[in-house]
């Protein structure tokens, strides 16, 4: 088992390997885990969720007797879990990790967590009061589609890294320029020279995109194969249809097909298409980084070596 040097002048190194959905990251990182003798650290906003398995393509039991995992199955899907408690929670299991002279991976495609684990989140000092209440109301008048093109006018950098069904981070964008007068895209990059106090080697997972397309498609169809629409029965057997994880890509389409807003093929084709629109918006976020070093998954070695140097 490899342990990490001591080295108390330097700060503390952490390793990240992101990419799109369906790139392959799961493998790769189990992959690399076990020539390193690393933990991973999960950095997918879903598989912090325990009963979503399926749909969150979470790591086998198997996988995690391989490899150990953090931040898997931390909380019941009515419970609150945001980026703030990540980083929180993740800062704490690397330090774990570290103080036992393993290598910590950080494994996912969520950006907003990434950053906040690596960073912090910052505060834009916006007020939740009247802006909040005003835009809540014309959600309800008027719909998400104009507050959307309202945010593409006002923000288009923030616009094109959202789903234009995101709610809850359209209106936070747009309560931010409302309260402070700046878009949220200015306080992320003011945000960006934070000073991090890790070292961080971060490496990226990247297919053409004619080859993730159909990942994606194949991913669907293997997790529907897998039972995921009895997983999501047995969900709403359990809890309320509008909890926040059930919102989330996948679940919010099996959902209407079982509410009877759509037909299973519907919701299936609209399901791949909304992966697809998803992974894109991943690999906006994350190819603004440059920090980040690109792999396609096949390179094993490469990646391993960058790791093998980087901590050792």
């Amino acid at each position: 088992m490899a342990v990490l040097p001591p080295n108390s002048q330097d700060r503390p190194r952490i390793a990240v390997l992101l990419g799109p959905t369906a790139v392959g990251k799961t493998q790769v990182a189990l992959e690399l885990a076990r020539r390193l003798g690393a933990e991973i650290i999960n950095a997918d906003s879903l598989q912090v969720y325990r009963e979503l398995n399926i749909g969150t393509a979470k790591p086998t039991p198997a996988e995690r007797a391989l490899v150990r995992h953090h931040l898997v199955d931390v909380v019941a899907p009515p419970e609150p879990y945001d980026a703030a408690r990540y980083s929180r929670e993740g800062r704490a299991a690397a330090a774990d990790i570290q103080g036992r002279g393993r290598a910590p991976l950080v494994v996912g495609g969520t950006g907003l967590y990434i950053k906040a684990l690596l960073y912090g989140l910052f505060d834009d000092g916006s007020p939740a009061g009247g802006v909040r209440r005003r835009l809540r109301q014309e959600l309800t008048e008027l719909g998400l589609e104009p507050l959307y093109q309202r945010l593409r006018y006002l923000d288009p950098a923030v616009a094109d890294r959202l789903s234009p069904q995101d709610t809850y981070r359209i209106l936070r964008a747009l309560e931010v320029i409302e309260a402070t007068g700046l878009p949220l895209s200015a306080w992320h990059a003011a945000h960006r020279f934070q000073d991090c106090p890790y070292q961080v080697l971060k490496l990226g997972l990247t297919r053409p995109r004619e080859e993730l397309c159909r990942r994606i498609d194949q991913r669907v169809e293997a997790m529907l194969a897998a039972g995921w629409l009895a997983e999501v029965e047995g969900l709403l057997s359990r809890y309320p249809a509008g909890l926040k994880p059930f919102k989330a890509l996948g679940y919010r389409h099996l959902i209407a097909y079982l509410m009877g807003r759509w037909g299973l093929e519907e919701a299936v084709t609209l399901l791949k298409r909304d992966t697809r629109r998803y992974a894109k918006r991943q690999l906006t976020w994350f190819r603004a980084d440059a920090e980040i070093k690109w792999f396609d998954p096949g390179q094993i070695e490469e990646m391993a070596l960058c790791l093998e140097d980087f901590f050792y």
